[in-house]
């Protein structure tokens, strides 16, 4: 059956050309976005009870944008002053980056990995005797506390947001020809909010191991998986399905 809906769980890209509307436009195919999860903030009262002050950690460790907006966040609740002492791990450039929406960049100190977590432990390991604080969700991957246990640092994990079902209510009539997930918790999404969804013919798309195994167990029928040596994107897996089912090149 020929691809002319898809279906993507994410919001929006903020930038204009983004390698999905490429695709709609190269392949004449309507793309819509509704994110199936959203995070919402954990208020400080919560993050006390987990017996977090934050006037005892030296580091904070960031994972991502919403570990940096939350940090800040609970701190303004506490009515922390965070120290221009305080030092900064950042997983990427594009945490560190965002990073500056709260800090003077070069009056700090910030230490950057690359893109995985893995790649961030020899700068941690070099600073072993700081007082890390790893602001995050309630569902954390697991290479995250295995990699500072393996470092044995001082670190403390505090949940200061957590990841939540959107409500999808509005898309019970609303047909797509592909679903698009790219986390575990997409997929329990779907099916918290849609209890008796039958995939027929739609096709499903998933992006890397911890999705695909979620959909597998879900007893989905993986159409489009992502990414391979071939596909290494979504939008590239996405085309290459289109371009054999549509025969649009």
């Amino acid at each position: 059956m020929k691809v002319k809906t898809i279906l993507v769980s994410q919001p929006e890209p903020k930038v204009e050309h983004s390698p999905y509307s490429q695709l709609e436009e190269k392949q004449k195919v309507k793309i819509d976005f509704r994110p199936f999860i959203h995070v919402e903030g954990v208020d400080a009262k919560d993050v006390r009870h987990q017996k977090i002050d934050l006037a005892n950690f030296t580091a904070i460790i960031l994972t991502s944008r919403n570990s940096v907006d939350h940090f800040f966040r609970v701190a303004e609740e506490m009515r922390f002053k965070v120290p221009d002492s305080m030092k900064y791990f950042c997983q990427s450039e594009a945490v560190a980056y965002y990073l500056q929406k709260y800090v003077v960049y070069r009056k700090r100190k910030i230490y950057v990995g690359k893109r995985n977590f893995t790649e961030l432990a020899p700068l941690i390991k070099k600073y072993k005797d700081e007082k890390f604080l790893l602001p995050s969700s309630d569902i954390l991957k697991s290479d995250v506390p295995d990699t500072l246990d393996s470092l044995k640092v001082n670190w403390t994990r505090g949940v200061f947001y957590k990841t939540v079902v959107s409500d999808l209510s509005d898309l019970k009539d609303v047909y797509y020809d592909i679903l698009a997930f790219f986390s575990p918790s997409g997929i329990e999404s779907l099916f918290k909010n849609f209890p008796d969804f039958q995939q027929n013919n739609t096709r499903i798309a998933v992006f890397g191991n911890t999705t695909q195994k979620a959909a597998e167990e879900a007893g989905l029928r993986i159409d489009i998986l992502a990414p391979t040596p071939d596909t290494p994107s979504m939008t590239m897996a996405l085309e290459k399905y289109i371009v054999e089912v549509n025969g649009k090149k």
